[in-house]
């Protein structure tokens, strides 16, 4: 889902649409309206601005992100986050697989410990940070990239280096043209020590590049920092 996209204001048969979702029904159903829905408002992203289609899409993009505990207890952290992530305009690859996911409704099937979420890329997508308890469980995460992502700010970086499951399985990320994103929310990504590679480009937040390569020669020494900074 790309928050930057402008659309008209709700009607009643959309959020009666999007109002299902919290009706009783079973599970499956709801998934797959939900992944219908949103490929379907994706649809709209192209349509005019306003105050009224910013307020519709900030409403949407937080139903979106919303945490459902019980589901994430009932199917597994990585299949849960999985559907987070699509719902939102990201996509997942599976540990051991070549393929990109990024059909919220051909997401595969299985035991629940057979695909493990290795690489995120959330490229134009509305993850923000009140969805960020879906990584929490995550333990296989190897690579993030987020890019263009317009409702990442510092507190989501700042979740994501506290993430002990994070800390041991980061090797890559990259941070492209996210511009809520400052020095500090940077800087708390240190925490992930095992991280390899970061890249850091169009971030018009950052302030004080030098006090950045500093920090993470000093924390992570092995790092690889490629900044393409103005």
């Amino acid at each position: 889902m790309d928050a930057r996209g402008g659309g008209r204001r709700a009607g009643p048969a959309l959020r009666a649409d999007v109002g299902a979702l919290a009706a009783p029904c079973g599970r499956r159903h709801q998934i797959m309206l939900f992944g219908k829905i949103s490929r379907q408002l994706c649809g709209l992203k192209k349509l005019p601005w306003s105050y009224d289609s910013r307020y519709f899409w900030g409403w949407l993009n937080a139903v979106f992100n919303k945490v459902d505990y019980e589901r994430i207890r009932d199917v597994g952290p990585d299949r849960a986050a999985s559907e987070w992530l699509l719902r939102c305009g990201a996509m997942v690859r599976y540990h051991g697989q070549e393929r990109w996911q990024n059909d919220y409704n051909n997401l595969p099937t299985g035991p629940l410990n057979k695909y493990k979420i290795q690489a995120i890329d959330a490229t134009d997508s509305c993850i923000m940070s009140i969805g960020f308890d879906h990584m929490e469980g995550l333990q296989h995460v190897e690579k993030i990239r987020l890019c263009k992502c317009h409702y990442i700010e510092d507190d989501c970086l700042e979740r994501l280096g506290q993430l002990e499951n994070l800390q041991k399985s980061m090797l890559e990320m990259e941070i492209i043209s996210c511009g809520n994103v400052t020095d500090r929310g940077i800087i708390a990504l240190h925490h992930l020590r095992k991280l390899k590679y970061l890249l850091l480009s169009d971030l018009p937040g950052i302030r004080d590049k030098e006090n950045l390569v500093q920090a993470f020669k000093t924390a992570l020494p092995s790092l690889e920092l490629k900044l393409d900074l103005k």
